[in-house]
């Protein structure tokens, strides 16, 4: 089984893909940017920029991800991992707003609320105006997910057991 799950920053897709992937006995591939920055020592809003000038950044990650992804029995969370990953058998979106998701990153990333909601909204805009560009994928459009989850105010445990549900039925058919 292949789950993908999907949202912006801060929408929970790291830490709820790891309680899915654990209480399933899958793989978690949770490969981004973080790590190519923090691989390369730059921030990642300066590892944004290098990707929009270099559409290879985008391309060997996401060649990476898909490699992994086909060896199957696994959860992918990226952004853009429900468009790419062909074989997915499940398509998750995790949404929240932008206030909620800055009050994630902020502690998270040693931010305060006002530079993670600048930062959110940043990072919102460069990725969907480069993932259209390069993909032609508009990380907006949600039409082909299997489930759409609001996690404002769901603990994480709910979202991932929502995803457990999913992915059990779908294992039954």
């Amino acid at each position: 089984m292949i789950i993908c799950i999907s949202g912006l920053a801060g929408s929970g897709k790291s830490a709820i893909g790891d309680i899915v992937a654990k209480r399933l006995g899958l793989r978690h591939i949770n490969f981004t940017f973080k790590d190519i920055a923090k691989q390369e020592g730059v921030d990642l809003m300066k590892m944004q920029d290098n990707a929009r000038a270099d559409k290879k950044i985008d391309l060997d990650l996401d060649a990476k991800i898909a490699e992994e992804a086909r060896k199957g029995n696994c959860v992918v969370t990226t952004w853009l991992a429900p468009w790419t990953i062909k074989n997915a058998d499940l398509k998750i979106w995790l949404d929240a707003t932008q206030e909620v998701r800055a009050k994630r990153v902020a502690p998270r990333d040693g931010m305060t609320y006002g530079g993670a909601l600048s930062h959110i909204k940043k990072r919102d805009e460069d990725n969907h105006r480069r993932y259209i560009s390069l993909y032609k994928i508009d990380i907006y459009d949600h039409k082909n997910f299997d489930l759409i989850l609001d996690t404002n105010n769901l603990p994480l445990d709910r979202v991932a057991e929502e995803i457990i549900k999913l992915a059990n039925t779908k294992k039954k058919k």
